[in-house]
């Protein structure tokens, strides 16, 4: 009989802050820009140069802490971690080992195995490191220090999790938490979230864990559940083979879905931390915490709660909805303006989501208004545009910055209503179709739909369908 295998793994997820400054000096954190433009001496680590900590970054690092469940460590300090690499100024890395600003939390999530809570064993707050460019061409390495110095939190996760899947839950709901907060946008792709996976597998019902690695270069969901996938793979093949896992770092390489050995953890540097003499402790008092606390918003689940029971909109679209902040926003400021929660979420759902899909978007990158929709839903809750003319106005307002009123105005779109105008058309449609006609009179009661169609493809979609209906019957 063939052995069965667990797979254990915890995360070490690190998260640049959205801070407009980095952690210890004034330049600013703005993603891109020209190589080594966003310096000084302090982020460059020249000698003699100090840092001062920025206020923001303590605050968003406790919002996330307490968000998760966290204690706060109202007396935490600094300390340096000694590594020479070319991207590392100081040659050290401010972080924080011995004191972590944040301590035993946990977060719920909910998998097709039910719900689980995951547990957080720390958040610290460090500084990031520079960006190392290898330039094939001329067979050199450049440094970019633009990053050095961005702020970032490193959450980390007890090995709670057993599966890819709840890997993900898990990452998701961090995600979600963070970005609802303001603390970081968290693009996986630019970097503004990073996840290394911690995994070992054992057999089921051992208690003690195996041997385990680590894997770096994981950009996106995707890659997350390949490289957990593979990794899991590759370490029970060498269990089954009889040989042992060496405890080592790997790296993933997405597109030949393999990771391989960058070092092994027997050589690893010891890192030397020491307190850092230049950052006095940081005293957090009771006022403070309590400060941060009271400005925290609504979260995901306390507002698809609310949501249950002040808009009567369907569990589904409330999860979708609920699922990106800047969805949920943008539903919110409309249905104030407009008091139509049903005819709002199902422009998010329908022709917001189609679009998303159809030009690859995320929910993020909506530029259009919620004045602008508020418009359009009056617009055809007044029948002053039909449905189809909505659809057109909607594709145009998605991709330009446009005044739907205005626009419907200027390019003669509104609903005619005209019965005069109507009956002309109608006259003329069921003229050119006498078999249509015929039918409907004979009993075919479902040819009238034809000459409806015929008539709105005369009038451009701008005729009200209600009218064209009552006027075709009374005619034929």
């Amino acid at each position: 009989m063939s052995k069965q295998y667990e797979t254990v793994i915890g995360l070490e997820v690190h998260v640049e802050l959205a801070t407009k400054t980095k952690i210890f000096c004034g330049c600013s954190t703005a993603f891109g820009g020209a190589p080594n433009t966003h310096t000084c001496p302090v982020c460059t680590g020249m000698p003699g140069s100090l840092p001062v900590l920025n206020k923001q970054v303590v605050e968003y690092a406790m919002a996330v802490g307490l968000a998760t469940n966290c204690t706060i460590t109202q007396y935490c300090k600094f300390d340096r971690k000694n590594y020479f690499y070319p991207d590392n100024p100081q040659n050290y890395q401010i972080s924080q080992l011995y004191l972590p600003i944040c301590r035993n939390g946990h977060v719920d999530i909910e998998t097709s195995a039910g719900r689980k809570s995951i547990g957080i064993h720390e958040i610290h707050m460090e500084e990031d490191a520079g960006k190392l460019v290898h330039d094939e061409w001329e067979d050199c390495s450049l440094v970019d220090y633009n990053r050095s110095g961005v702020p970032l939190i490193e959450i980390v996760s007890e090995p709670d999790m057993r599966s890819a899947e709840e890997v993900i839950a898990y990452l998701e709901k961090l995600r979600l938490t963070i970005q609802y907060l303001g603390a970081s946008d968290c693009k996986l792709n630019e970097g503004s979230m990073r996840a290394d996976v911690n995994l070992s597998v054992r057999e089921v019902g051992a208690s003690e864990f195996g041997t385990r690695t680590e894997m770096k270069n994981l950009n996106s969901f995707k890659a997350i559940s390949r490289a957990i996938e593979g990794e899991r793979a590759r370490q029970i093949e060498l269990l089954e083979d009889g040989k042992s896992v060496i405890q080592e770092t790997r790296r993933w390489d997405d597109n030949k879905e393999y990771s391989y050995a960058m070092r092994s953890k027997e050589d690893a540097q010891d890192y030397r931390y020491f307190p850092d003499p230049d950052l006095v402790p940081l005293s957090i008092s009771d006022e403070w915490i309590a400060a941060v606390k009271s400005r925290q918003p609504e979260l995901q689940e306390e507002k698809a709660a609310r949501y249950k029971t002040e808009f009567d909109i369907p569990d589904y679209d409330i999860g979708i909805i609920t699922g990106s902040k800047k969805l949920a926003d943008l539903f919110e400021a409309t249905t104030a303006l407009c008091h139509n929660p049903k005819k709002v979420s199902n422009w998010l759902m329908v022709e917001t989501m189609r679009l998303l899909k159809e030009k690859e978007m995320d929910a993020e990158d909506i530029t259009f208004t919620p004045e602008n929709l508020a418009a359009l839903v009056r617009l055809t809750d007044e029948n002053a545009i039909t449905s189809t003319v909505a659809k057109e106005v909607f594709e145009k307002m998605f991709s330009e910055r446009i005044d739907v009123e205005k626009f419907v105005e200027d390019n003669g779109l509104k609903t005619i209503s005209d019965e005069g105008a109507l009956r002309q058309t109608i006259e003329q449609v069921i003229a050119e179709n006498p078999q249509s006609a015929a039918d409907y009179r004979a009993g075919k009661t479902k040819a009238i739909g034809f000459l409806v169609g015929q008539t709105m493809k005369a009038m451009k979609g701008k005729a009200d369908p209600g009218m064209v209906n009552e006027i075709l019957k009374e005619l034929l």
